[in-house]
């Protein structure tokens, strides 16, 4: 059948022409973006996947970033710090160096006591100086802000706290109280009894007593008369050495550690008791009252040839539900959300139950270093000021006492071992502090951009693979549908010549 109104064929081929140059068009838009999703119709499905992995990986890149940064502002925070340390280091040997009264002038202590004032105004100045895109990074702006502190709390630090309410509470439960070491001579009088009066019996001889704690040991003789006052004056004279306060209790005398702690000990040896007659020896001291000895003797004085002795115990308890670490009458937990440290007196470090430390209400160093932004994702640290009214402890003193007309100045000579041990406190809170920030440099940044760039490669890979162009398959399909065009078009060509045979009928 020939017909001329309708080209059947013609319109058949024209189909298929367009669906060809459609598919062509396709190939070469693939090939020209390097992208197989184009636009929703390409892949619905595969659209959404590849923009939720796009926002990821913007997310992460910027993660990398905050981290990248976050480490600079350490390292800026470390340069100060260490200078500090420096001159810390300096201050201590000048205090070495004035100890040596009698092989100085009056002019060489006050010389020192200049260096010592100009390391103190460099310290306070290096503590306002420091820091990034004009945020004071020693100053206190980055330590955490405290209220409602325990009168039993008598030093604390924050180090690290996050917490998405207006304050977090920061509440202890004491488990075990903390103890100093001690034990208990009864002597059965106010003064020792040796036995007799002459120069045959024990009257000539001599108490001869060890005594030792954490700092070191002594060896201490007295005679019949010596009252307990003198022995107990004589003890205290050393307590710098042994580490060691003694006092007298009725007929006795109380020997105890000067701190609270299981490294705390105290002991007694009895090395020559020269037939002592008074009281019954030495007593531990109850664990329920550290002021009364325990009714029986552990060990007369004649026993007592080999050493008796006596440890101390840490506070131990839990602080907002974690374990705590207990020192002395110090409390410390570590945790990612909640880092700090307080030190109790003595009434509330041996008392069991709650302690409603203190509260924090703002404050810390804040960085994201997460894609996700929400508290897991969030790392907060304190850093503390560094300055020298804030560097020490309460019960030792601060830097700032041995400045000029202070109470540790050198040139008074004001109990220079007390500076000493202040500026050794110092040395350890700056060095705690770059220490922690160290450690968060090396695990917590470090580690988190190692993490997070890994996680832009994967992410990026997997948006690849869903939304990139397969340049072979392409390739392909772009041969493939030029030569199904082409021919497409010849037989269009065609099929438009057919209606010409009808000519032929006419002749």
């Amino acid at each position: 059948m020939t017909r001329i109104n309708t080209n059947v064929s013609s319109l058949i081929a024209q189909r298929v022409l367009g669906q060809n140059n459609f598919a062509l068009g396709g190939s070469l838009e693939r090939l020209s973006t390097g992208l197989r999703i184009n636009r929703g119709k390409d892949d619905p499905a595969g659209l959404i996947a590849s923009e939720n992995l796009r926002a990821e990986k913007s997310a992460l890149n910027a993660a990398v970033g905050n981290a990248n940064r976050a480490d600079q502002v350490v390292n800026i925070a470390e340069g100060g710090l260490q200078e500090v340390s420096s001159l810390l280091t300096e201050l201590q040997g000048l205090l070495t160096t004035s100890a040596n009264s009698a092989g100085l002038s009056k002019e060489e202590k006050e010389a020192n006591q200049l260096q010592i004032d100009s390391i103190l105004q460099t310290i306070d100045r290096v503590s306002g100086a420091t820091s990034f895109q004009g945020s004071k990074l020693l100053n206190g702006s980055f330590d955490y802000q405290v209220n409602s502190v325990d009168s039993g709390v008598t030093d604390f630090k924050v180090r690290g706290a996050k917490f998405e309410t207006a304050t977090q509470s920061v509440d202890a439960i004491i488990t075990a109280s903390a103890q100093q070491a001690g034990l208990f001579l009864s002597f059965g009088a106010s003064a020792l009894d040796l036995g007799g009066s002459g120069a045959t019996d024990g009257a000539s001889s001599s108490f001869v007593i060890e005594i030792g704690g954490s700092l070191g040991s002594r060896e201490l003789q007295f005679g019949s008369g010596n009252t307990l006052a003198e022995i107990v004056a004589a003890i205290d004279s050393f307590t710098d050495i042994t580490g060691i306060d003694a006092a007298v209790s009725g007929t006795g005398i109380v020997l105890k550690s000067s701190e609270f702690g299981a490294d705390e000990f105290v002991s007694v040896k009895i090395v020559d008791d020269a037939t002592q007659t008074g009281g019954d020896g030495i007593h531990t001291l109850t664990a329920s009252d550290f002021g009364t000895a325990t009714s029986a003797a552990t060990s007369s004085f004649a026993a007592a040839t080999t050493t008796i002795r006596d440890d101390g115990q840490n506070i131990a308890g839990t602080i907002n539900g974690l374990l705590a670490t207990g020192s002395g009458k110090t409390l410390t937990v570590n945790s990612d959300f909640l880092d700090v440290e307080f030190t109790l007196d003595t009434s509330t470090a041996q008392t069991l139950g709650s302690v409603a430390a203190f509260d924090i209400t703002g404050g810390g160093a804040d960085f994201q270093l997460a894609a996700d932004v929400n508290i897991s994702g969030k790392v907060s640290v304190g850093i503390s000021e560094i300055a020298t009214r804030k560097l020490g402890s309460s019960s030792l003193g601060f830097l700032d006492d041995l400045a000029s007309g202070k109470a540790f100045n050198v040139v008074d000579g004001n109990n220079i071992s007390t500076a000493q041990k202040i500026v050794d406190q110092a040395i350890k809170d700056v060095s705690s502090t770059r220490g922690r920030l160290g450690a968060f440099q090396k695990n917590v940044i470090g580690s988190t951009i190692r993490s997070l760039n890994v996680a832009v490669e994967n992410t990026t890979s997997a948006e690849s693979i869903i939304r990139d162009a397969d340049f072979a398959t392409e390739t392909a399909s772009l041969t493939r549908n030029q030569i199904l065009s082409q021919a497409s078009t010849n037989i269009l060509s065609l099929a438009n010549q057919q209606p010409q045979q009808a000519l032929a009928l006419l002749g």
